[in-house]
């Protein structure tokens, strides 16, 4: 069977290859080999300055601009980046600055597409955190501009860059499993109530909001800004950009063929998005895949709190966070799996190396680990799965038309 990552990105490069103009091939600057890389950072709360301690850890990396639009993020990200960044309440001066080689983009959901597509056509590369996006069209919108440009743009599904994950696809992919027909995955966890709505410095409630429909100022979608469908799909779409991508990754899918999504109420008070949510995806590769996310639940070891398992005709395939146990066909109780590999405690050098694994293709321009058609893939189930819970039933993927029906 063709790689359909691969074709997709063929066909991309040869509708872009072909529109190029000189400027676009000839104006692409080339990273020197001890030339320290500029970054930028596009939204500096939490996940953004963690992703800045990943990059920092990497040879050859400054940020050199911070852009957010809550003051204390700001000066948060400065302060990190300090003594070399720069602060910014726009993002489009950022993207304007010729010693800023790329950009990592770590706002809520719903900023993604469109700060992805203005940082390549400004001649950036770019680490996007997940989802790609926020709906279908976006998706496809950040593809075809990114092959068009040419630019290395890495979504954030770091475990395409983690040594558990890569070594456990080439255990899984030489089994002798038989033909796999279900894949069941879960991630558990638990969270009681929505965050404090305190805003405490300068917002642009304007362009934090951007695309999304206008509201009154609001500090509790501010701050919680994954529960409200405006912004993103709680969750459910948070965390399950994260096992689908796996799932695709290992088993080799693109886009699945239908999704139907339920869910419990919704438990978290002033919250629109419930946190118990279950999915299932038909793929065409002829297997379903049942996503569970659950976030009113006993607390887990962080090592215990997700899996994945591939169940084949004559054996399975289990990986979870930190370790993986490929199980052969047998009716004794007391089997042992035929391989296995743990690496507790090992998770945060997925992101260490996803963050390398995109500072390289910078300088190779080479495709990174995952590529913007892998996030698209799974950006597209996502989609299906929040249409799904909204009108309550089942969502056809048409291929042909590039919608969802």
């Amino acid at each position: 069977m063709k790689d359909p990552l691969k074709l997709r990105r063929r066909q991309f490069l040869a509708r872009g290859v072909l529109g190029l103009g000189v400027a676009a091939i000839g104006g692409q600057r080339v990273i020197g080999a001890n030339e320290k890389v500029g970054l930028g950072l596009l939204g500096s709360g939490g996940r953004g300055q963690t992703l800045m301690g990943h990059f920092l850890k990497v040879p050859g990396v400054e940020f050199r601009a911070i852009c957010d639009v809550y003051e204390p993020n700001l000066k948060a990200g400065v302060a990190k980046g300090s003594p070399t960044a720069a602060g910014y309440a726009d993002y489009r001066e950022v993207l304007a600055r010729k010693d800023i080689d790329a950009v990592v983009v770590a706002t809520p959901d719903h900023w993604h597409a469109r700060m992805t597509i203005d940082a390549v056509e400004a001649g950036k590369d770019v680490y996007v955190e997940k989802p790609l996006c926020h709906t279908v069209d976006e998706g496809f919108q950040v593809v075809e501009a990114t092959r068009r440009t040419r630019r290395v743009v890495q979504v954030g599904t770091q475990r395409r860059s983690y040594e558990l994950f890569m070594e456990g696809k080439k255990v899984k992919d030489a089994a002798k499993m038989g033909p796999v027909r279900l894949v069941t995955s879960w991630w558990f966890n638990q969270q009681t109530q929505l965050g404090p709505g305190s805003i405490d410095g300068k917002l642009d409630w304007e362009k934090w909001l951007g695309s999304a429909p206008k509201r009154p100022l609001d500090g509790v979608r501010f701050r919680n800004w994954y529960y409200f469908w405006d912004y993103s799909g709680g969750l459910m779409v948070g965390q399950a950009a994260h096992v689908i991508d796996a799932i695709n990754y290992l088993m080799g899918s693109s886009y699945p063929l239908a999704v139907s999504a339920s869910a419990a109420r919704v438990h978290l008070d002033g919250a629109e998005v419930p946190e118990t949510t279950s999915m299932a995806i038909e793929y065409p590769e002829d297997y379903l895949a049942v996503v569970t996310i659950a976030y009113n639940t006993m607390r887990y070891p962080t090592p215990r709190d997700q899996m994945h398992q591939f169940h084949g005709l004559h054996g399975r395939f289990d990986i979870g966070r930190e370790s993986f146990a490929l199980h052969g066909e047998s009716m004794d109780r007391d089997a042992r799996p035929l391989a296995a590999k743990e690496m507790f405690g090992t998770f945060q050098q997925a992101t260490d190396a996803h963050a390398a694994n995109f500072i390289d293709c910078c300088r190779s321009r080479k495709d990174p680990n995952a590529p913007v058609e892998a996030g698209h893939y799974t950006n597209v189930a996502l989609c299906m799965a929040m249409e799904s819970l909204k009108t309550r039933r089942r969502v056809v993927w048409n291929g042909e038309d590039r919608k969802m029906e």
